[in-house]
């Protein structure tokens, strides 16, 4: 397992903009080396005859039928709004735009 050094981590913080210290260099250097040899680890015990999985119990979508049903009117939803303006829910504006 290529190991990564002190140039890797100063070049991975610099393309995440990320201000690093020499001595969080040289720790998250000794860390990164601990996580990939790690992961190598897990990678040695993994066998192609076990399969993938995402989830340790089998699951299945449980999916209801559609079935139409009486919905509130435009009116009766915007009844209870703090605010509404021309048929719509008002919101404050969070983007400052225009």
């Amino acid at each position: 397992m290529p190991s990564i050094g002190r140039d890797d981590v100063a070049r991975l913080a610099d393309l995440a903009r990320i201000q690093l210290t020499e001595e969080e260099i040289a720790r998250f250097a000794g860390e990164f080396d601990s996580i990939m040899n790690a992961v190598a680890s897990v990678s040695e015990v993994a066998t192609e005859d076990v399969p993938a999985t995402s989830h340790p119990i089998a699951m299945t979508n449980v999916f209801r039928e559609d079935v139409v049903a009486n919905t509130l009117t435009q009116e009766q939803a915007l009844a209870a709004a703090p605010e509404a303006q021309d048929g719509r829910f008002a919101v404050p504006q969070i983007l400052g735009e225009e």
